[in-house]
């Protein structure tokens, strides 16, 4: 691997300017085609063979009205109850809105309030009349009996008759009015017989319009005071494939026209929710990122390098990702994912080898062998650490969720052009830079009288090493049980939080204070209950019938499966809003009295299934559930389920790796139980801040609630990849210095000062970029952002820069320790650039007639 990247190394910095132009190419073709054929991002979830996914498609399907996603819009008057005014002003919005595009209707608040109202009026009404309707019943049941009296005795005097006179006048008289007398009882029965049987059905629908006015009963959407409303604006699609630009297309037709008349509208998280990848968080990390750079390679010139590497990188990556979307829809938070892996990995990975390359021309190395020799080391620790990240997020594809391994390969897409703009364009921009890579303050420190030139140093010079962090490596390995014990325990306290972990997806009350999706959540949930932000929608499949079903039976159904839902703990109302065409298929709306992320709601869901599991098995209706509720909870249980396999793939691909690259079984199995005391601690950390709520205005934590579902199996990738690229960079110098004679114990201390400074740097740099993302404007990346930030805090300073030193120290030479067998069968990929060294040796040995060219003047990059 060194040797071939030492030919790359030096073949860029033989063509420096095709090489930057190349890649100026690629990312100018890039750009174009996510501009040209990229379609806009999407904040839907989507996992195939949900329940949640197939009850939606059977809901667009039998109902399509009811299918489209919501978003709401919170209206509060400035001056008490609305007046006629602003009602005419709220009509003006509505109409207003719906002219915007994909908006299928607008559900008027006040007419739907007017109408629930109104409903109990029309119920007592029907009681009304049911009762005159069951008094005349009676009144005719007594009248008919009193003719069944008439006519009995009618019929007992023509019995007389008939024997006495059989045929006389006053006979043939009785007896045709007997006749008539039997037919008007026969139609009186038949018509009592109706009228009963209307009374039935009256009070039978009366009982289900009850019913379901008492299921339905907790709904409002007009506050008991007046002052506040709900409006749901119903699009053709889910509200998160809605292009933006459309969506924000209703606050713009809205906020002018009811401002004026002294109505305060707040737009929910569906319809405000923005796309932007850069944030002021985001600006904040580079900045910190850029002065960290000119603090360790101690000039701005040299600082820009490492930036501008990572910059291209990320720009080719994202680029390609956006111009793939003609092809594939992405989810908004694969991105900015990428985004923020690549600028960090980018930096560091570009950092490492400008270290390395500035080291070596102030030891007096000519300057293209040193950009050759740098790429060559730094560049095979760059490329092999970029492959266990690369490799570690393609993994997710292995969890069988399409979004998580979208994520993992949009990603992974773009560390591994980070890594390869790193070992390309670095050494062609460190080729033209010339010896100005190096501030003059570090020319002479290094004895250097003029920059670059070695006719300028005096003799008596030594290289010396640098002894940066030396006093640290003694004092964690002086003591090496006690430094493992406080790890430990340090590790274990902050991991205390992570039992308690819960899965979730943000939703409005996950937004900052203040903003106007905040203010609908939290008003949607002062006012009509916090269950009104994620109401469970239910479709009952009805039992097939012979004929077509009726008004009635419709209602009947309607109120058996409300009353029923209606039952369950936790449930407020259960309103029925959809009706199929064949009267087959009902949809309900189920409001649960907790909101979408509360603790409780799971407990509720799990009720309603089980209700309606008896429906099923005692009226044979078949009910599925989906909503926004119902997607997390499925959604987090699905995650949740992959995390284990996940983690045993990256422990297995870990120990797998580290055996190749260091060999030893030993370190290997140090590592990665590190790398497991890193999860620990961070998935910890984010529980504290971002579900208990500990330090949350700290972090813009303004309502603690479940952790994103799929913040732990991204932090496992992500974290394992970084893990191994600060594992490489310090252990292998161990590696490297005990390679080179060095007894195990020290090797241990001459390898961690060899790398200890950038590895600082490095840390320093990739946790200001990840807390820059964990105060992100996007919600979905602020837990992300600052659990991978704690974890490469802990991973860098806490397990390898202390907890790896003091083992390796404990253990000494059985640390290196390998099978002869499995040593003879492992690869040799030659990361620390030992065999590369032999060879130059050997081949300066040939060539030691021939003066070794100096260093470069500045102006040798500019030819």
């Amino acid at each position: 691997m060194s040797t071939a990247l030492y030919r790359l190394g030096r073949w860029c910095a033989d063509h420096a300017w095709r090489v930057v132009a190349l890649w100026l190419v690629v990312l100018a073709v890039a750009g174009t085609l996510a501009g040209t054929v990229g379609r806009p991002l999407t904040n839907q979830v989507s996992i195939p063979g949900t329940e949640f996914e197939r009850v939606v498609a059977q809901l667009g399907t039998e109902i399509p009205s009811a299918a489209g996603g919501f978003g709401r819009v919170v209206l509060t008057s400035d001056s008490g109850a609305f007046t006629d005014e602003q009602k005419r002003a709220i009509t003006e919005a509505m109409d207003a809105w719906t002219t915007v595009p994909h908006v299928e209707r607008v559900v008027d608040p006040f007419a739907a309030q007017q109408q629930i109202d109104e409903s109990a009026q029309r119920l007592a009404d029907s009681k009304a009349r049911l009762d005159d309707g069951r008094a005349r019943l009676e009144s005719g049941t007594q009248q008919l009996a009193d003719a069944k009296g008439q006519l009995s005795g009618g019929e007992a005097f023509l019995a007389q008759l008939e024997k006495s006179d059989p045929d006389g006048q006053a006979t043939a008289d009785l007896r045709a009015q007997v006749e008539d007398g039997r037919r008007q009882v026969a139609e009186g029965e038949k018509k009592l017989a109706d009228a009963r049987e209307q009374l039935l059905a009256g009070e039978a629908q009366y009982a289900d319009g009850l019913a379901v006015a008492e299921a339905s009963s907790g709904t409002r959407l007009v506050s008991e005071d007046g002052r506040s409303a709900v409006v749901q604006v119903q699009f053709d699609d889910n509200a998160q494939s809605i292009a933006p630009e459309d969506r924000a297309l209703i606050p713009e037709k809205g906020d002018p026209v009811l401002e004026a008349a002294g109505v305060t509208p707040s737009y929910s998280v569906e319809i405000t929710q923005a796309l932007e990848f850069i944030g002021p968080g985001e600006i904040l990390g580079l900045a910190v990122a850029l002065l960290v750079l000119v603090l360790v390679l101690g000039s701005l010139v040299a600082a820009g390098l490492p930036l501008l590497v990572a910059l291209l990188g990320v720009g080719v990556g994202l680029g390609g990702a956006m111009a793939a979307t003609a092809l594939v829809e992405l989810n908004s938070t694969t991105p900015a994912l990428a985004l923020m892996l690549g600028l960090a990995v980018g930096i560091d990975y570009a950092l490492f080898i400008v270290n390395r390359h500035r080291a070596n021309i102030l030891h007096g190395m000519p300057l293209r062998e040193s950009v050759a020799r740098s790429v060559a080391t730094a560049g095979s620790a760059v490329t092999f650490a970029g492959a266990t990240v690369v490799i570690a997020l393609a993994a997710l594809v292995l969890s069988g969720i399409p979004i998580l391994a979208e994520m993992g390969l949009v990603a992974a897409a773009t560390v591994a052009v980070s890594v390869l703009v790193a070992v390309t364009v670095a050494p062609a921009v460190m080729r033209l830079m010339g010896t100005r890579i190096v501030s003059r303050r570090a020319w002479r420190r290094a004895g250097f009288a003029t920059p670059g030139d070695a006719a300028s140093r005096p003799a008596e010079a030594t290289d010396r090493p640098e002894e940066h962090g030396a006093w640290y490596v003694s004092a964690v390995t002086r003591h090496p049980w006690l430094t493992v014990l406080g790890v430990f325990a340090l590790v274990g306290v902050m991991a205390i939080p992570a039992a308690d972990m819960r899965l979730g997806l943000p939703d409005g009350g996950s937004e900052p204070t203040g903003s106007s999706a905040y203010t609908a959540y939290t008003a949607v949930a002062d006012e009509f209950g916090p269950g009104m932000n994620g109401p469970v929608v239910a479709v009952a499949e009805l039992p097939a019938t012979d004929t077509p079903r009726s008004d009635a039976q419709v209602l009947d159904a309607q109120a058996t499966i409300a009353s029923a839902l209606r039952g369950v703990d936790g449930v407020v109302s259960v309103v029925p809003f959809g009706v199929s065409d064949d009267k087959e298929t009902l949809a309900f709306q189920v409001v649960p009295s907790t909101g979408p992320a509360s603790e409780q709601t799971p407990a509720t869901v799990d009720g309603i299934r089980r209700a309606a599991s008896l429906l099923e098995r005692h009226d044979g209706i078949e009910i599925g559930l989906t909503g926004q509720t119902v997607a997390n909870i499925e959604i987090s249980d699905r995650l949740q389920g992959a995390l284990p396999a996940y983690l045993a793939v990256v422990v297995g691909l870990s120990l797998l790796i580290l055996m190749v690259v260091f060999r030893s079984v030993v370190v290997p199995l140090v590592a990665t139980g590190g790398f497991l005391l890193t999860v620990a601690a961070a998935f910890g950390a984010t529980v504290a801040v971002h579900q208990w709520g500990w330090l949350g205005d700290w972090f813009g934590v303004t309502q603690p609630g479940p952790i994103l579902s799929f913040m732990p199996i991204i932090l496992i990738g992500v974290l394992f990849g970084l893990a191994m690229d600060y594992q490489m960079f310090l252990v292998s110098g161990m590696h490297e210095s005990r390679a080179h004679g060095e007894d195990s114990r020290t090797a241990v201390r001459s390898g961690f000062v060899h790398g200890v400074k950038v590895v600082t740097a490095a840390a320093i740099i990739m946790t200001s970029v990840f807390l820059g993302f964990a105060f992100s404007h996007l919600v979905m990346v602020r837990p992300i952002g600052f659990g991978l930030a704690v974890g490469v805090l802990v991973d860098a300073f806490v397990v390898r820069m202390t907890l790896t030193p003091a083992v390796m120290h404990l253990l000494g030479d059985r640390a290196w320790w390998i099978p002869r067998w499995l040593d003879r069968r492992l690869p040799d990929l030659d990361v620390e650039g030992l065999r590369l060294a032999e060879h130059l040796a050997a081949r300066d040995a040939e060539r030691a007639p021939a003066a070794e060219p100096v260093p470069e003047p500045e102006t040798a990059g500019t030819r």
